[in-house]
């Protein structure tokens, strides 16, 4: 390589155009994945309080946000439920009537290119907020995957394009994927949250989809974030299972999984933008401590440059806004 003074990176930095002519990673609106949570009733947009511009909104509500979320370039919403009821199993979760279910139906009928995934766990659904059904106190495994399956199966019956497994319960890919098969749904895409970790950054979420648990914690499922040896390992079990894409999560804090997953496996890598690192960058915003537009973007690239393919992330509708409105 050529030294200083023949050589000169500066000469390329000299102007916005230039800097965009060698930029090397571009995140587009089509990369991103708009989460939203959807609850029964009509006409609710109820915001959640730890995480500025994200509301529960009711059908017709996530209806009118979906269309401006595809308009503006956005393939794909990730649909989370919050039922009426809860129970020990969370029986609501796989009703073909619950809200997910109905949400699915309306989306595909009002916008059928739209991509629909939908999260696949009990946490939301269960009264004591954990992701299977207890035993003893603490998560049975293998009791739980007959009712993930079931519940993936009236997702896909609803019209979901990708179901989306968040439980971290060993063999839920697999089962799931028999399941799906079995009913004739051999073209619905699994994207396996693969390596997600018993982080402290999803709070918010909780608060969003009522779904913090009532006593103990999920570290006996999620992974413990000092592993990034295990996470190959739960990547190639889901891979082994039938898994078509591969989550990590969260993302910001998991930029060196991310990159190892993708290197070792080729396979589409999506990360999740958790509601925790999305709400401490608009928090230090409103602070005046940072220039939260600025850190996200720059957030998002840096996520994009790790390897991942797909972002999910609660500012996805407002990045394609600004970039739309060059302002970003």
């Amino acid at each position: 390589m050529s030294q200083f003074p023949q050589y000169r990176p500066r000469r390329l930095r000299r102007t916005p155009a230039l800097r965009r002519l060698v930029r090397e990673t571009t995140v587009d609106p089509a990369d991103l994945i708009q989460p939203c949570f959807v609850t029964t009733g009509s006409a609710v947009r109820r915001p959640v309080g730890s995480m500025p511009g994200v509301f529960q909104t009711s059908v017709d509500e996530l209806i009118a946000d979906a269309r401006t979320t595809a308009e503006l370039g956005i393939p794909a919403i990730l649909l989370f439920g919050i039922p009426d009821a809860k129970d020990e199993r969370g029986s609501s979760g796989w009703d073909d009537n619950g809200i997910v279910q109905q949400a699915v139906r309306a989306l595909k009928q009002a916008l059928p290119d739209l991509i629909v995934i939908t999260d696949v766990c009990l946490c939301e659904y269960t009264s004591h907020g954990h992701c299977g059904v207890l035993g003893d106190g603490t998560v049975d495994n293998d009791a739980t995957l007959e009712l993930l399956a079931r519940q993936a199966l009236s997702h896909a019956r609803a019209g979901a394009d990708i179901i989306a497994p968040s439980d971290m319960m060993d063999g839920r890919v697999g089962a799931i994927r028999s399941t799906l098969d079995a009913e004739g749904f051999h073209d619905i895409a699994i994207l396996s949250y693969a390596a997600k970790f018993a982080s402290a950054f999803y709070g918010p979420f909780r608060d969003a989809a009522g779904s913090t648990p009532r006593t103990g914690d999920r570290k006996t499922y999620q992974m413990d974030p000092a592993n990034a040896l295990e996470a190959l390992r739960e990547v190639r079990l889901d891979i082994g299972e039938g898994a078509d894409m591969i989550m990590v999560k969260p993302a910001h804090t998991c930029l060196d999984i991310i990159w190892r997953v993708k290197q070792a496996t080729g396979y589409p890598v999506c990360a999740y933008h958790v509601s925790g690192e999305y709400a401490a960058i608009l928090a230090a915003g409103q602070l005046g401590w940072i220039d939260a537009d600025r850190a996200l973007d720059e957030t998002l690239t840096s996520i994009k440059r790790a390897g991942a393919d797909q972002i999910i992330t609660y500012w996805a509708t407002e990045f394609a806004r600004r970039r739309r409105n060059g302002e970003l």
